[in-house]
């Protein structure tokens, strides 16, 4: 099978075990996997209506919700590229997103356009066509209402688009050292092969419910927490956001038995209070950003759960190497063995290290893209000889698990959120009064990583900018998890003596300082 439709429509809806339900939101509707589809094909008939060209772009921006679901399987399953966005954006954000692939169509929440929301000012910007979507309240259909046409010619359509297997179904952005977000198409089949590993990784099965903790504009909740959960025959909780005082509820309320996470929702989940007694739970995977062996440990004996440490890139269509499942080894601090991939250690001439040697973790297989989208010196970085280059450096241990040593990009990951400090560096930079401005990454116990900035004041500002000022200015440009947490200023900027600037020597320089 290598089309979404075909992975996601052939679950075994007819087998005892199967869940009686497949889509499920708390305190709201809920779905067999015959009545999702359902809702699936009714917007497709009405994506049809729209005539858009095969391969179009349709930009998403949605909260975690049936409608998410609904509008991303019904793009995807009709040959169109979806891209799905982060809501908490500004305009300036979606801007950039709808304009870098020219969506025809940026389909919105109820009510988005006469709010005027961020999305909808940007769709007008670029004569994108907004639609609103809504659950009905017939409680039978999920609602499509096309607001702004933008030229398109309705009519009504005589049969449903489909996708091929090479056709792109997914187009995500990731932050690059350039500064510029890379685009990352992902076709259909990527994304098949990377969703059968992971069914094939945890023996997903209709036994298992999954509780969407991660964001679905994310490709680890999407691929593995939403498409895992639903090719496996299964079933999936969506709650609107993560929130650790329903956590537990919910989680026992719908009888979920596993789950996926960044670190920092671990971490949060655990400073809850526990119910007693502990449901059972079959396993827990971590994934996006390291896993500290003293949380893994802590989530194991509270949890009484089997933790599985992932290892995942947008590139990959998500996962790329997993910690087995009991009674095979799992190893503290390792990201686990590869899982349908090859992954190999390569040194800066390409060639492949033996065990226990350090060089860059590189990866095949058909989940990988084939490329950026118009980014032909990014490719030529990234990939060699069929290995996709993942700039993290690491090694293989003498079983094959891979363990992360470092970085050597040097993006910001901020509780799975990877950001680019270019991009910062130069919305600082078009401050008022900032001279020079260099972001950088420092510790957090809760996030893994979060951003923070030093600055250089033109001389008539000194004194006259603080901390909160800059702070207010980056929230009006960037979502906010990109706003610094800390800024430092100081006179002079550290350089080497080529006057080069050193991210890792700044981070060092400052975070031993205090703030002003």
């Amino acid at each position: 099978m290598s089309t979404l439709q075909e992975i996601i429509a052939k679950t075994p809806i007819n087998v005892p075990e199967h869940n009686a339900n497949a889509v499920i939101i708390p305190h709201g509707p809920a779905f067999t996997s015959t009545g999702f589809l359902a809702l699936v094909n009714r917007l497709r008939t009405d994506l049809a209506s729209l005539n858009l060209p095969h391969q179009s772009a349709i930009s998403i921006s949605l909260p975690n919700s049936l409608e998410f679901a609904v509008s991303f399987l019904a793009a995807t399953f009709s040959g169109y590229i979806a891209a799905p966005l982060n809501s908490a954006y500004k305009k300036s954000e979606f801007e950039f997103y709808i304009d870098d692939l020219k969506s025809k169509l940026v389909i919105v929440t109820e009510g988005a356009v006469e709010r005027n929301d961020p999305a909808v000012q940007a769709a007008r910007t670029f004569n994108a066509a907004i639609a609103e979507v809504s659950f009905s309240a017939t409680g039978t259909v999920v609602d499509f209402n096309l607001v702004e046409r933008a030229g398109l010619k309705v009519s009504k359509f005589t049969s449903l688009p489909s996708a091929k297997f090479n056709d792109i179904a997914l187009v995500l952005h990731t932050s690059g050292t350039t500064g510029r977000p890379k685009a990352v198409p992902l076709t259909n089949l990527n994304l098949c092969t990377s969703i059968r590993n992971i069914v094939d990784t945890y023996n997903l099965s209709p036994k298992d419910t999954s509780y969407l903790v991660m964001p679905l504009f994310h490709v680890h909740g999407l691929m593995c927490g939403l498409l895992g959960a639903l090719a496996s025959g299964g079933a999936v909780i969506i709650p609107a956001k993560f929130s650790a005082n329903n956590f537990w509820k919910d989680f026992i309320d719908y009888k979920a038995n596993w789950y996926t996470a960044v670190p920092t929702i671990h971490q949060i989940i655990l400073k809850h209070p526990l119910p007693s007694p502990i449901p059972e739970i079959r396993f827990i995977r971590s994934c996006s950003s390291s896993l500290a062996p003293s949380v893994f440990h802590e989530l194991e004996k509270r949890l009484y759960a089997p933790v599985l440490e992932a290892y995942a890139m947008t590139e990959a269509s998500h996962q790329m190497t997993s910690n087995p499942l009991p009674p095979a080894t799992r190893k503290p601090g390792s990201v686990g063995l590869g899982q349908g991939v090859e992954v190999v250690i390569l040194d800066d001439k390409s060639s492949i290290l033996p065990h226990g040697k350090t060089g860059e973790i590189s990866i095949r297989g058909k989940n990988v893209t084939l490329g950026y989208i118009n980014n032909e010196k990014a490719n030529a970085e990234s990939f060699t000889n069929g290995y996709f280059r993942t700039g993290d450096q690491g090694y293989k241990d003498e079983d094959g698990y891979v363990f992360i040593t470092g970085r050597i990009k040097e993006l910001i990951n901020r509780g799975g959120e990877k950001i680019s400090p270019i991009e910062l560096d130069g919305l600082l930079l078009d401050i008022e009064g900032v001279a020079e401005a260099v972001s950088f990454a420092a510790p957090d116990e809760m996030y893994g990583q979060i951003v923070n900035a030093a600055i250089v004041l033109k001389p008539n500002y000194k004194g006259k900018v603080t901390s909160k000022d800059i702070q207010n200015a980056m929230a009006n440009k960037v979502a906010k998890f990109k706003v610094p947490t800390s800024v430092f200023f100081t006179d002079v900027m550290p350089k080497t003596a080529t006057g080069k600037i050193q991210r890792r020597k700044i981070a060092e320089t400052f975070l031993s300082k205090p703030k002003l």
